[in-house]
């Protein structure tokens, strides 16, 4: 290509990206139209009337409901705030995010909880509070094939680590994004084009990262928190490649809300010298005890035994006539057979259960194994009881293991998508666990039978296919 036809091109594409993030979410005129005519809600009235609405995204971020408790790590710190002023946190879900600003202006919402990046753009609609992290913006990019067999140093060398590689590539992000933006001032600085595909606002982040892993996408782009989590589900995925400076993420607010922008600025700097800004920045980002990461299959029958509590996980199943091997399964996915283990969101104990689950079977933090083992085979006991309408045993158990990693609502979720979709509701395999993986994408999630939003399936998927494979493995080699 001449350099003259080159210049050209990038002209181009940089105009259209330009006309692009012009036009997402209504064009300038409306949303400055949305500025000037916001409610005037501050704080007073959200005192009044008792409650902070924030508008959040179904994600690892910001919010999402794991076995039965609320989480994210905006609402997290929001729930905080919401303690200090006393009033209760509402999350209202955002299904397109590209109506951020009209709903905020608006008034359906106080705060905007959606990993959000302060850009000179969005200034000019909204405030934002004082930043509570900084992060760069990443390539995400799948390993080549062969990559577990292979050094990293190896490997490392087919995948872009030079962002002037990304000329000529074709990277889909969301349309009306920092990320967007970041491409256009990179084709700049790079003197070259880089095909950018603009993705409307129901397609979240989290959705084109799962796309990248599934090889329907190359590229996209998103913040090194958010990548370092999906990273978790994914580990075909790299995302060494920094494309920015560290960038300023906040809330957002009504230029009409000075007083609570104020108040929650002032709030923010003092807890971020807190040890619990500290704990909730490492529980969700440094990910230690985040049980999802690929796990290769294990046998580790010794000596004739599993475990140290072959008896204990044998008497507990036998008063449900479970097979003890299946439960030992499930203690092994959770805990490795460690009764002081601490996991994700506050779980504890052999069968990891949460500090709002474990006292309903009789399991508190400080319980003994055996105490741990019972309530554990309990809760499985109930559960699979409530799936009666399952006829055959195995999916049956299935179900019920499913329903121990990601509650029962989410299931009930996948069965309605898979009656919709022409499945077999009552089958497990290839069926209901097929729409457990598609709660992840918005077309599912968002679907009018899905009553209780999205869910990372592949945790739940890869859960059941680990614990039954382990289980038949044992079954056939334990005397």
């Amino acid at each position: 290509m001449t350099e003259r036809l080159r210049n050209v091109t990038y002209i181009l594409s940089t105009a259209v990206i330009l006309v692009v993030l012009m036009g997402c979410s209504g064009s300038s005129g409306e949303l400055e139209n949305y500025r000037d005519n916001a409610v005037r809600i501050d704080l007073p009235e959200i005192l009044q009337k008792g409650k902070l609405t924030i508008l959040a995204e179904n994600s690892s971020t910001s919010f999402f409901i794991y076995r039965g408790k609320r989480m994210g790590f905006e609402y997290e710190l929001l729930k905080e705030f919401c303690s200090e002023l006393g009033v209760e946190l509402e999350v209202k879900i955002v299904s397109n995010l590209d109506d951020l600003t009209k709903m905020l202006n608006e008034g359906e919402g106080d705060l905007i909880a959606c990993n959000y990046t302060i850009t000179k753009e969005r200034k000019r609609y909204i405030d934002f509070t004082v930043p509570f992290l900084k992060t760069p913006q990443v390539l995400i990019q799948r390993k080549p094939q062969g990559w577990k067999k292979t050094k990293s140093s190896l490997w490392s060398k087919y995948v872009i680590r030079d962002p002037n590689d990304l000329a000529y590539k074709t990277v889909h992000v969301w349309k009306n994004s920092s990320y967007d933006q970041r491409l256009s001032h990179l084709q700049e600085e790079i003197g070259d084009t880089i095909y950018v595909t603009g993705e409307e606002g129901q397609v979240s982040s989290e959705e084109l990262i799962e796309m990248v892993a599934e090889g329907l996408i190359d590229y996209t782009v998103t913040e090194e928190n958010i990548a370092k989590v999906n990273q978790q589900f994914f580990d075909n995925l790299d995302i060494a490649t920094p494309i920015s400076v560290r960038q300023k993420i906040a809330f957002g607010l009504r230029k009409t809300s000075p007083l609570l922008k104020t108040r929650i600025d002032r709030w923010l700097k003092q807890f971020m010298s807190k040890n619990i800004y500290r704990y909730l920045n490492a529980k969700y980002f440094e990910l230690q005890d985040l049980p999802v990461k690929t796990e290769e299959f294990v046998v580790s029958i010794r000596n004739g035994r599993l475990s140290n509590y072959d008896a204990a996980f044998k008497r507990a199943a036998s008063k449900y006539s479970w097979d003890w091997m299946l439960l030992a399964s499930i203690s092994y996915k959770e805990s490795r057979f460690n009764p002081n283990a601490q996991g994700f969101g506050g779980a504890y104990g052999m069968m990891q259960f949460m500090p709002n689950i474990g006292p309903i079977y009789g399991v508190h933090p400080e319980s003994s194994p055996e105490q741990q083992i019972n309530g554990g085979m309990l809760k499985l006991a109930t559960d699979f009881k409530s799936w009666k309408s399952i006829p055959d045993r195995m999916q049956r158990e299935k179900f019920t293991i499913a329903t121990y990693n990601a509650g029962r609502s989410h299931v009930e979720d996948a069965q309605r998508l898979a009656q919709k979709y022409g499945m077999d509701p009552l089958r497990w395999d290839d069926n209901v666990e097929i729409m457990m993986l598609n709660l992840s994408k918005s077309k599912y999630y968002r679907d009018p039978v899905v009553k209780n939003g999205a869910l990372r399936g592949t945790r739940t998927y890869n859960y059941v296919r680990t614990i039954y494979k382990r289980y038949l493995e044992w079954r056939s080699v334990y005397k």
